[in-house]
């Protein structure tokens, strides 16, 4: 079996699909998919199709939509594996689980990868590290469960997978930024500050990425943008770590050129007190 969350919903057996057209199994599926192996509890599954008021039907709608699942995945096994349905999304006290290996789903791959990442970049393997970042945010094919309609469980659930993913892609950058891809960053990153207008990091990478590709007026500018923005929009002055990165520029400090010091932190922490 193979499960995609990061993007559109894809369930697969033996190529064939066993994702629902209805929305409320879409989500039952879904849920289950993130946590492989792990009960899911009725209430769980009732608070994400129905909120905090299911109507008095709930339990017999609910073991209906696992029957509508069954009978979806039954039809990609196959003729040749008789009951396995049943086994594969089990009934456990209290709860329903899907019994497959969490490497059946991209969203577990997707966090081994970037746990992987982590340890290369803790242990100052910048190459290993920017590789696993990358191999990561490549199994994302759009965000989170597009397609599917989430209830609140799954909403959080899609929020956190959206926050990892941003933060992932902080992580490459730091990484790449190590190595010295700074010129090849600033086209991405002029990207990412346009979709992330308030974010420090990515506006402290920005200007890190333009300073060294010998444009310290370009760099200036990101920090005025931002200052004037944050101001403005939400009445705040930056934070001390990206004032004190500024500075950095205007003296031209010479630690700025230090592509990869001994210290393992990211770009937004350069100057962190």
């Amino acid at each position: 079996m193979k499960i995609q969350v990061l993007g559109p919903l894809s369930a697969e057996v033996n190529g064939g699909s066993l994702v629902p057209t209805a929305g409320k199994p879409r989500q039952i599926l879904s849920l289950l998919a993130l946590y492989p192996g792990r009960v899911m509890p009725v209430p769980t599954l009732m608070e994400e199709i129905w909120g905090t008021e299911p109507p008095q039907s709930a339990l017999t709608t609910l073991q209906t939509y696992i029957l509508q699942l069954r009978r979806h995945l039954g039809t990609a096994m196959g003729p040749d594996a008789p009951g396995r349905a049943k086994e594969v999304l089990a009934t456990r006290h209290g709860g329903y689980l899907l019994q497959i290996p969490p490497e059946c789903v991209d969203v577990h791959e997707y966090e081994r990868l970037v746990t992987e990442g982590r340890s290369a970049f803790e242990a100052g393997d910048d190459e290993a590290s920017a590789d696993r970042f990358r191999r990561a945010l490549e199994l994302w094919r759009g965000p989170a469960l597009v397609d599917v309609r989430v209830g609140p469980v799954l909403s959080i659930e899609v929020m956190r997978l959206e926050e990892s993913r941003l933060g992932t892609v902080e992580r490459r950058i730091d990484a790449d930024l190590r190595l010295g891809r700074h010129s090849e960053l600033i086209a991405e990153l002029a990207e990412l500050t346009a979709r992330y207008p308030h974010h420090e990091g990515l506006h402290s990478q920005a200007m890190v990425a333009l300073y060294r590709s010998g444009r310290q007026a370009s760099a200036l500018a990101v920090y005025r943008k931002l200052r004037i923005r944050l101001i403005e929009e939400l009445g705040v002055e930056p934070s001390p770590q990206l004032q004190r990165l500024h500075h950095a520029m205007l003296s031209v400090d010479p630690q700025l050129d230090v592509v990869a010091g001994a210290r393992r932190t990211s770009t937004f922490d350069l100057y962190a007190a």
